[in-house]
């Protein structure tokens, strides 16, 4: 099978026009960030702020005529104003410095929040730190609000790990109606996720602008639909993709999920401080882990110690919304797409995240 390359890329790219300026979009220097990588193609196109809503057209005609590449198995390409736009003659209220503010196609100068249409409310999942569990305590917890008759979404934010459609047991492409993607669905829960539009064996090598106007687009580019909770399950850390979500997403508050043992807690506290600083309400603090009970003959041992992140939250000022055991069953349940809430929802795991998803909602 033939190998598309970078030439390959930019000589396709030659062939699309900007419609307000002479010449094309590579010798005009509006590609940046390109890689290729065994097939699957990205790429920024640098535009000024004010054009970012007639510019969409040319996003598509850029990416249309890659894909039609021999070798070309997947191609995504992001709008990003990420360098000083030329200076107009009516300047619109530039930033100190004349720097042009960062946006997406659906994002907007400065801080001003996205419009989702539908989405009676927002909800950060967030951690500071990986490895906790937060995607396991997301999906459940969508499942469990499903399941207290809500209308839920869940929007997987994190580009570089994935996890949702393994998670939700949900396989394929998203179908387009030319215009914005369809979500996908399992187990009563809507879901959108870059892994359902990049190969799951790929890695997604993007630098910062190109993360941010991607989790633009997913939130801005797909039909949500009526939903009374879109549920963000966060990337872990504090960087670029989570200061996206906080300045430009109407987040109406945030979750914050940390084991119990300390090194945990320290990244969880610089989590809940980021969204404190960026003025995003904190609903509370779940902690993942909590003990473990064994099967077979009861015993409860406290492998990661426990009550951290309840003293952490009295500590912060914040609500505590529950605790959720280690146990075999969640990952097993995670793995095979069958979520522990859908799968068992009798078992003691599943009425824990029914409690939390019922203090969740009352803080709706």
């Amino acid at each position: 099978m033939a190998r598309v390359s970078e030439d390959d890329v930019l000589e396709a790219l030659r062939r699309i026009g900007d419609p307000a300026r002479d010449g094309n979009v590579v010798d005009l220097g509006m590609i940046t960030g390109l890689a290729v990588r065994d097939g699957n193609v990205a790429f920024s196109i640098e535009i000024e702020p004010e054009r970012a809503p007639e510019m969409e057209s040319l996003r598509r005609a850029c990416e249309q005529v890659v894909a039609g590449l021999p070798g070309a198995l997947s191609v995504t390409a992001v709008l990003t104003a990420e360098r000083a736009a030329p200076a107009p003659q009516q300047q619109p209220q530039q930033q100190p410095g004349g720097q042009a503010p960062r946006i997406g196609r659906h994002g907007s100068a400065g801080n001003q929040k996205m419009e989702l249409p539908g989405i009676k409310a927002v909800v950060a999942v967030a951690s500071g730190k990986g490895g906790v569990g937060k995607s396991t305590v997301t999906v459940n917890l969508a499942v469990s609000l499903h399941r207290l008759g809500l209308k839920v979404g869940i929007l997987d934010a994190d580009i570089y790990g994935p996890s949702m459609p393994r998670m939700l047991g949900i396989s394929g492409q998203p179908r387009s109606d030319g215009d914005k993607l369809e979500t996908m669905q399992g187990h009563g829960v809507v879901c959108m996720s870059i892994g359902f539009l990049v190969d799951p064996d790929q890695p997604t090598i993007w630098r910062g602008p190109m993360v941010m106007g991607a989790l633009e687009q997913l939130l801005g580019d797909v039909k949500w639909g009526e939903l009374d909770i879109l549920l963000v399950d966060m990337p872990p850390g504090t960087g670029d993709a989570q200061l996206t979500m906080a300045q430009k997403v109407p987040l109406v508050g945030a979750i914050i999920v940390s084991t119990p043992q300390d090194i945990a807690l320290i990244d969880a506290r610089k989590g809940l401080n980021m969204f404190r600083q960026t003025d995003v309400p904190v609903m509370g603090m779940i902690e993942n882990m909590s003990y473990y009970h064994c099967p077979s003959c009861g015993h409860r041992a406290e492998i990661f110690g426990h009550g951290g992140a309840r003293e952490t939250a009295a500590e912060l000022g914040c609500d505590f919304l529950g605790e959720i055991p280690l146990h075999i069953s969640l990952r097993e349940t995670s793995d095979a797409g069958t979520p522990i809430a859908a799968a068992y929802p009798d078992s003691p795991q599943a009425k824990a995240f029914m409690d939390i998803a019922s203090e969740v909602k009352k803080r709706l």
